[in-house]
């Protein structure tokens, strides 16, 4: 857990650093996310996750940016039964407004469909996921 709550201190502080260039007061929202890649996926389907990965705020326009890719650290987490999930990429988008309606018309809008196509071609199912928000 330990390793955990480190890798997540590491991609905040990088987000941070990231966003120092934004105006202060910003208030919009971070939704990232951890996955576990499928070791078979082909250089062809990791194409199309990062194209359409990139093309998420040109199709969706409450996200503002997008970053995505291997993590520095993967992140280590075990199930009841004692079984290491590895986390090895991860995502982060950056929406122009906070909360749940936020992430709600997110998973509504048809883009959000075709993306998952992509997605789903490079990941196990499951992400460790978290939005931070913008003071």
């Amino acid at each position: 857990m330990t390793e955990l709550w480190r890798a997540l201190g590491v991609l905040a502080a990088g987000l941070l650093l990231a966003g120092a260039t934004a105006r202060a007061g910003e208030k919009s929202m971070m939704h990232c996310f951890a996955f576990t890649v499928i070791e078979t996926a082909t250089d062809e389907d990791w194409q199309a996750f990062r194209a359409a990965t990139d093309a998420m705020p040109k199709k969706i326009k409450s996200i503002k940016r997008v970053w995505h890719g291997k993590l520095l650290r993967p992140l280590n987490q075990f199930n009841a039964r004692g079984e290491r999930n590895q986390r090895q990429h991860g995502v982060c988008m950056e929406f122009s407004t906070q909360g749940e309606e936020a992430l709600k018309a997110y998973a509504a809008d048809p883009y959000h469909a075709e993306w998952m196509k992509a997605y789903e071609k490079v990941r196990k199912p499951g992400t460790t996921t978290y939005d931070i928000l913008g003071e």
